[in-house]
């Protein structure tokens, strides 16, 4: 019979991975886990103290930080499998899953469906000639070397692609490969998991390939593993099941999606939502049921294109059928740094990535050419990024992974401030005050169109007067609004009164906050 070794990759809610652990375990198979090194420390702790003396339990013999996009996550996985077959003898099948993904099937079910099917199972379609990547980079990822992570190094990571490009500095994919590319979320049989890992110290030439592509998590092993088994062994699909919007974000499921999860002909499902509690519930117990007949319909796709693509008929403001509410997410927190002057933001913007690792965006509301990505066109204008307001950041923080996202607004931005402390996530708000020279005020009002360089002097002098009152106005406006968890960084305090505004803003540890407030030339104009 089956047993199956669970490889559980994760980073966040600690006492989730817990439950996830002690119930799929629960039935006689196995977990190894690599929670991110990068997470914070006591939630690691917490797992380990109460996963410890779980027999059935083990984790990655080496933690790593880990970057989306990145080897890392290649890495991790390799640490987990390999700690998971030293540990777990007996285990037939090793299954990657997320703390996102819930079993959707009864644990009687898997197995059986595992035994009538000696197989892997692993999406690997051909890299070059399939549909899988439908914009951005294609042999962009393979032939150059990315040493940078995309979205917390974003320059370093084009500097370095664009330099390259530049003078060619290409290189051969290993002759004897043939890339393909899928899902990661497979299921493999023990002699698989074995041959991989052979393969990787026997060929240090192809792991010192992938270490330097771009996303190898969608290559790697779907790669290595068309080119150790015969494709008669092989079934090209994921057993977990996950579905894409329009804009190619993740469909997140809800508490009443269980009958529909149950149908399709999958044993996991991704991505559960944090919030749906009784969905969660109801999934955990169906896994430890015996005699479960399930009926496998299968329809999920096809209901779902249908439904959005009727739209809005009949309701013209009414939400989609599928979006269930546009609420940015319970356990989210939105972080909105407000200064009039952009450039002190966005150095500030810059240093709080670098020491902090929080996702982090510019004057996105303000500015067209911020950086954003691809998110399906609502990301393209600024009138849709601020029509579509609470849509964009829910997207973004969909596209992050992440629970926490820091993002710039310029202090007239009311509505914006309003509407996101409306929502029921967790908004904090920092205002840099600064300090308004003639000489910057002048500049200002050049830049806005108030003022050329043909001016009068004396027009200047009645001009400046008027927006320095302005900008003093908006300030006012802030503080009157009363927001929750507001606080305020000016540019006459010292520094450790800027540790306390900013440790206090980002929930982080002083030490951090310091090198943050320490920023290189943070007020200069």
């Amino acid at each position: 019979m089956a047993r199956i070794a669970y490889i559980l990759l994760c980073h966040k809610d600690p006492q989730a991975i817990i439950m996830q652990a002690e119930r799929l375990t629960a039935t006689g198979d196995f977990i190894s886990i690599h929670f991110d090194a990068r997470a914070n420390p006591a939630h690691f702790q917490m797992i380990e103290d109460a996963l410890g003396d779980n027999p059935n339990v083990t984790f990655a013999h080496k933690r790593i930080k880990c970057g989306w996009g990145e080897w890392s996550l290649v890495q991790a996985t390799l640490y987990a499998v390999q700690s998971a077959i030293q540990a777990f003898p007996r285990a037939t099948h090793f299954y990657m899953v997320s703390g996102d993904c819930m079993v959707i099937k009864t644990s009687e079910y898997i197995h059986n469906y595992l035994d009538d099917n000696d197989v892997d199972f692993i999406e690997s379609f051909d890299y070059f000639e399939s549909d899988w990547i439908k914009t951005g980079m294609k042999a962009e990822r393979l032939i150059y070397r990315h040493w940078f992570n995309e979205r917390t190094q974003k320059r370093r990571f084009n500097a370095s692609f664009n330099f390259q490009r530049r003078f060619g500095l290409t290189r051969e994919i290993p002759a004897d490969l043939q890339i393909m590319i899928g899902s990661q979320w497979w299921c493999l049989r023990r002699e698989t998991v074995e041959a991989v890992l052979h393969f990787c110290d026997q060929r240090r030439d192809v792991m010192r390939f992938f270490r330097t592509t771009w996303i190898p998590d969608e290559t790697f092993f779907q790669t290595i593993v068309r080119h150790l088994v015969p494709s008669d062994q092989i079934r090209t699909r994921t057993l977990t099941f996950l579905m894409f919007s329009d804009y190619g974000m993740p469909l997140t499921f809800y508490n009443d999606h269980y009958d529909l999860l149950l149908s399709q002909d999958y044993l996991f499902a991704r991505k559960i939502s944090p919030e749906a509690l009784e969905l969660k519930e109801r999934l955990g117990q169906l896994y430890t049921e015996t005699g479960v007949n399930f009926q496998i319909s299968a329809e999920g796709p096809s209901l779902f294109k249908f439904l959005t693509s009727r739209g809005r008929q009949g309701k013209r403001f009414a939400s989609r059928f599928w979006e269930t509410e546009s609420t940015l997410g319970r356990d989210r927190e939105l972080m909105l740094l407000v200064c009039k002057k952009w450039h002190v933001a966005k150095r500030l913007l810059d240093k709080i990535s670098q020491e902090s690792n929080i996702p982090a965006i510019a004057y996105l509301f303000n500015e067209e050419s911020t950086p954003l990505p691809d998110l399906g066109g609502i990301q393209s204008t600024l009138e849709k990024r601020t029509r579509h307001r609470r849509a964009l950041m829910r997207m973004l923080f969909d596209y992050y992974d992440t629970n926490r996202l820091v993002v710039c607004l310029d202090p007239s931005a009311m509505d914006l401030m309003q509407d996101f402390f409306g929502d029921r996530s967790t908004t904090r708000m920092l205002e840099i005050q600064c300090e308004f020279s003639d000489e910057y005020l002048t500049g200002h009002a050049m830049r806005i169109g108030l003022a050329g360089e043909q001016t009068p002097q004396d027009t200047l002098e009645r001009l400046l007067p008027t927006i320095r009152r302005d900008m003093l106005n908006e300030s006012d406006r802030i503080r009157d609004a009363e927001f929750e968890n507001f606080g305020r960084m000016r540019e006459s305090d010292d520094v450790s009164e800027h540790v306390a505004a900013l440790s206090k803003f980002l929930t982080v540890p002083d030490h951090t906050a310091e090198n943050i407030a320490r920023a290189d030339h943070l007020f200069a104009d």
